[in-house]
């Protein structure tokens, strides 16, 4: 594991269309099918990362409760799953189901989608308005494994209030964990 910090994309940014696997229905979803005209939440994670494991059941929390105001909420997976095999999309599926993902949790096995919003690690969070012009790019809070802070997601939660409110979330920090596990080229 290499400690990576996000791409701190320009606000503004339009997200780049994609279609992937869903690993939880086995269907191809793409990007119009699931945004939101509110706001879309699209969070690069993984099953391995303990970045990941730290923050996964306020992820799962947030999404219920932001779905209920229209957010839309994706995963995506962009391991290199040969040499991180606990990525596989079976058991990407395995995890969903157990953890009850109320988003889809979809494989970018060419890493392709990964590379066009320029993720750098798990967690990396991208908030987008309706109009899909990103709003918000970092962390979800300042809590971390082991550096004793509870996990509470105010900074997200800050900035996808401040997106429904069609205001700017002023102070962003990079979100910081596993870097994405690339393909041999």
């Amino acid at each position: 594991m290499a400690l990576t910090e996000s791409t701190m994309q320009p606000l503004g940014t339009v997200a780049p269309p994609f279609s992937l696997l869903d690993t939880i229905s086995g269907n191809y979803l793409n990007l119009d099918d699931l945004k939101s005209e509110k706001a879309t939440v699209i969070m690069f994670i993984c099953n391995h990362c303990p970045y990941v494991i730290h923050l996964i059941r306020e992820i799962v929390d947030l999404a219920q409760e932001y779905r209920n105001k229209g957010v839309s909420f994706i995963a995506i997976s962009s391991n290199d799953v040969a040499n991180y095999p606990d990525d596989d999309p079976d058991k990407m599926r395995i995890v969903a189901k157990v953890l009850k993902f109320p988003f889809p949790y979809l494989y970018d096995k060419r890493q392709t989608v990964a590379k066009a919003y320029d993720a750098a690690c798990t967690p990396d969070f991208y908030v987008y308005n309706g109009d899909m012009k990103l709003s918000y790019r970092g962390r979800m809070d300042d809590s971390s494994p082991g550096n004793g802070r509870r996990v509470t997601g105010i900074e997200l939660r800050a900035a996808i209030d401040n997106t429904l409110a069609g205001q700017e979330t002023e102070k962003q920090f990079p979100s910081i964990g596993c870097n994405i596990k690339w393909l041999a080229t």
